[in-house]
């Protein structure tokens, strides 16, 4: 791992503000990040902080979203530049993998020659708004996604996706997603596969993850898969007989601390997501996983038992005073609580003053940023 600063022509240039660290020495952001969350969580007393897990500092990054810009002569895979607003092309951006980086630039030519018009926001013209994409490291395939205003020029992407695919042919997952409101949203509710292939299959762990196209996924998998490594330990140590695990996403927690001994539930309200963590369950073949597509704070309020431990992993919002209060009632033995907002989460642990931090530790997912990843292990006092 290079603890270099990095070097990039995009924040130097002021044409992208995203990495707003990237100019300070790797090793003192994350001196920076520990000294911050001390500061933050110091009146909750954690018992211990274990030391941070650190990131590559460059091409640590599985997944390209890209506003798709200019004219249908000249397409930009990138953002509006933060000072003037004109399209920077961020193609070769430092923390993508090799591999993204070149089918970015070949996709930008491909857009071009397949006569794809971008979408305009002023003029409300043309059909391409984003291109998503995703790589597992385990395999290196690809996900690739279109987001476009109709179905106009769905015919120009058929014709010209054998050519893409002869180009890349670890590219097995194509979708176009229709998005036709005028508004600063990423995708829209329908999915149109133009491939036979409807997932990418990622490994952590030796965990089998299925990642399907409205999945959350973590963007960092070498930090992604120490933090459910870590996780998985420390309900082995714990060694309850029973689980949730809430906002599960895929089911990368519950997916890797289900055992024979410890039965576990995952809650994830989008559909999509429970059915990629189901077909992974089903590769491992553990009788006491489970699944469902629910509102975890309905599911909490409707369950009669309680489990010896939950896990939760809320979005940026947190779990908010509700879903905190009611963990609080249910009073299960254990919370191990992991989250990318270390400030929503602050407010929700003062919702639950009848547990204390027994450990805490942060991984960092997002270097460059003052983001970060921080999971707890919360004890019933």
């Amino acid at each position: 791992m290079s603890l270099d600063t990095l070097q990039c022509e995009f924040f130097t240039q002021q044409g992208c503000a995203s990495c707003k660290h990237c100019s300070i020495p790797y090793l003192d952001q994350v001196e920076q990040k520990q000294s911050d969350l001390n500061a933050l969580f110091s009146h909750l007393n954690p018992k211990q902080w274990f030391a941070p897990v650190k990131s590559d500092v460059v091409q640590f990054r599985n997944k390209a979203k890209m506003v798709v810009l200019g004219a249908a002569h000249q397409p930009v895979l990138g953002i509006e530049n933060v000072t003037d607003g004109t399209p920077v092309s961020l193609v070769s951006c430092p923390l993508y993998q090799d591999e993204i980086q070149q089918l970015l630039a070949y996709l930008q030519n491909w857009i071009r020659v397949a006569g794809i018009p971008p979408y305009n926001k002023v003029k409300k013209k043309g059909e391409l708004k984003f291109v998503l994409l995703t790589r597992a490291q385990s395999n290196g395939e690809f996900m690739l996604r279109f987001v476009m205003r109709s179905e106009n020029a769905i015919e120009r992407i058929k014709a010209n996706l054998s050519r893409l695919q002869d180009a890349f042919p670890k590219v097995t997952v194509v979708t176009v997603n229709l998005q036709p409101i005028h508004m600063a949203r990423l995708e829209g509710e329908e999915e149109i596969f133009l491939t036979e292939q409807h997932n990418l299959l990622e490994q952590f762990n030796h965990v089998p993850l299925v990642i399907r196209p409205k999945s959350f996924f973590q963007t960092n998998p070498k930090v992604a898969e120490q933090l459910y490594a870590t996780a998985q330990q420390w309900v082995e140590e714990l060694e309850p007989s029973s689980m949730w695990d809430l906002f599960c996403g895929v089911g990368g927690f519950a997916l890797h601390c289900a055992s024979e001994k410890t039965a576990v539930t995952g809650i994830e309200i989008e559909p999509e997501a429970i059915a990629s963590a189901k077909r992974s369950a089903a590769m491992i073949g553990i009788d006491n996983l489970q699944f469902a597509a629910l509102d975890s704070g309905s599911f909490s309020l409707s369950q009669d038992q309680t489990p010896d431990l939950v896990l939760v992993n809320p979005p940026r919002r947190g779990l908010g005073a509700e879903l905190a209060g009611q963990l609080q009632h249910l009073a299960p033995e254990y919370i191990i609580y992991s989250s990318c907002n270390p400030h929503t989460m602050l407010s929700d642990l003062e919702q639950m003053s009848h547990y204390r931090i027994e450990r805490a530790q942060w991984f960092d997912m997002f270097p460059h940023t003052e983001h970060v990843e921080v999971m707890m292990l919360l004890k019933r006092v």
